[in-house]
């Protein structure tokens, strides 16, 4: 636990159940705008920054560059972050022993020029060093107070404040809990709030490769028959490959020595990139969807995947979270202004009424463009082929869908907003 003196007792503005990339970058916001937060987590950061790299990356949009940049922490990020400059999007096979694999003449490629400026679409940063930026920024941020390893045991919604408690005796008192306690969160479900769910007939899998050549920062995608298979820019002539398979089918894969798993690889990647070796663990995870039917209770408000969690195959799960985290932010420092309860339900609405609707239209959108790509049905396959087609030969939709993937549309909270 990380000791903060001007503290007299345990009770704090928010209290975040959580203390992954979603919760500690909503500590290190709302601590920006003057909170006191406490931040839970059942995990030793000490543990979490000395571990290896585990070959998780995560997909950074431009517009969620701008928070780590307001708070100060784009400047450590940025040096270890390789930018994606340009974005191609294939419908193709993977090669086999019995089919050499083709690849559709229709392509869609988004480049990064046309939004008239030197912003890159996004970045791929390694998890760890996410974690690493935010844990030092923790430490050294007086309004936070990260209490880890910790467990929580129980949360009382009370009528004036959420009381947390914690298997060592502590509690935890807060007008406010925000749940950041991911996908099978236990807040969400002590708060009787439902969820619509359904478990994909696919896993992801995440591996890191080197490779002859740059990659000059584009980022591929090809959408196969089992699924897409993402290839991402990462520093130092490396990709973070995001391979989407038919669940019943994964576990063959993942039992292959490193060889063959090497040529599974090559077979969907091709060579434009020359020879490519393995740089660090590979590891699978079940895909599903999940989206909460409320994103607030009483004393209660959830972010992250505590709300939603989608499919990967437009890499906007974490982006989601960051604006579920600037949206907050403004609602309550709003709330604050005028002298309202933060953690009252008619402020919690205010934050509800910005963000489900969008993300939910967005994690809606991502299962639907999953479910269109993934199969090989001939005339299904000929009519996305002629959309993707009839979509790169318009500027204003390819500006449209780039901005989209930059979580650069709609309304923007302060944090995340354009200069001016």
């Amino acid at each position: 636990m990380v000791e903060k003196d001007q503290f007299d007792s345990d009770v704090f503005d928010v209290a975040i159940s959580g203390g992954g990339l979603s919760g500690g970058l909503c500590a290190l916001a709302l601590a920006a705008k003057g909170f006191s937060c406490a931040v839970i987590d059942a995990q030793d950061p000490a543990t979490l920054r000395s571990a290896a790299f585990d070959g998780r990356t995560t997909a950074i949009s431009y517009a969620s560059a701008r928070v780590f940049k307001r708070l100060g922490l784009w400047a450590r990020i940025a040096p270890q972050a390789e930018a994606i400059r340009d974005i191609v999007v294939t419908d193709g096979r993977a090669k086999s022993r019995f089919d050499d694999g083709a690849v559709s003449s229709f392509a869609l490629h988004f480049d990064s020029r046309e939004l008239g400026d030197d912003t890159p679409l996004g970045w791929i940063a390694e998890n760890r060093l996410l974690r690493d930026v935010l844990f030092e920024a923790i430490e050294t941020t007086p309004n936070v107070t990260l209490m880890a390893p910790a467990k929580r045991i129980a949360t009382d919604f009370q009528a004036a404040n959420g009381v947390i408690s914690l298997a060592d005796g502590r509690k935890i008192s807060a007008p406010l809990i925000i749940a950041a306690d991911g996908r099978f969160s236990g807040l969400r479900a002590e708060a009787n709030i439902k969820t619509n769910q359904w478990r994909y007939k696919q896993n992801g899998i995440v591996v890191t490769v080197a490779h002859e050549r740059a990659h000059e920062g584009v980022a591929q995608e090809f959408f196969l028959p089992a699924g897409p298979f993402a290839i991402l820019p990462m520093t130092d002539n490396r990709s973070s490959l995001v391979w989407t398979e038919r669940a019943d089918a994964v576990d063959a894969y993942m039992a292959l020595d490193d060889e063959a798993f090497r040529t599974e690889i090559e077979n969907r990647f091709g060579q434009y990139l020359g020879a490519i070796s393995l740089t660090g663990p590979r590891w699978s995870y079940p895909l599903a969807f999940t989206l909460a039917q409320s994103y607030i209770a009483p004393r209660l408000a959830l972010i992250g995947d505590a709300a939603h969690a989608i499919h990967p195959i437009a890499g906007q799960g974490f982006n989601l979270g960051v604006k579920d985290i600037a949206a907050l932010c403004d609602v309550l420092v709003e709330a604050r202004s005028v002298g309202l309860d933060i953690g009252h339900q008619s402020v919690l609405q205010n934050y509800q009424k910005w963000r489900r609707f969008d993300s939910a239209s967005l994690a809606l959108g991502t299962d639907l463009l999953n479910r269109l790509f993934s199969n090989d049905f001939g005339p299904l396959r000929l009519a996305r082929d002629l959309g993707m087609g009839a979509v790169g030969k318009v500027p204003t939709l390819r500006n449209f869908f780039m901005r989209q993937a930059g979580a650069d549309l709609g309304k923007l909270p302060s944090l995340m907003a354009r200069e001016s």
